[in-house]
């Protein structure tokens, strides 16, 4: 798993063009644990059972889910808010 991420040509690549590669040691998912589970939920809620369709229109779909997700859906473990209400209410508490 993963192995070909550390190939010495892809960390060559990805050095050269400045980007920084976040590897865990094996058996530590810490790394892409938010974002595995955020493509389950996008799969679950705007993917599954959905007909077929292009390239583009998938991608319009992804980029409303996206605003969805992060501006209208609401998470009890974000006491009711969405992540962007959330996110603005814990920085107002911060000031």
């Amino acid at each position: 798993q993963g192995w070909q991420y550390q190939h010495k040509k892809w960390v060559k690549a990805l050095k050269e063009n400045k980007v920084f590669q976040s590897m865990s040691r094996k058996g530590n998912c810490l790394d892409n644990s938010p974002m595995e589970n955020f493509f389950c939920i996008l799969k679950q809620e705007m993917y599954y059972g959905e007909a077929l369709c292009t390239v583009k229109e998938l991608t319009e779909r992804i980029g409303r889910y996206i605003d969805y997700y992060n501006n209208k859906r609401i998470k009890q473990k974000l006491a009711g808010m969405s992540p962007v209400q959330y996110r603005n209410h814990t920085s107002q508490l911060a000031a």
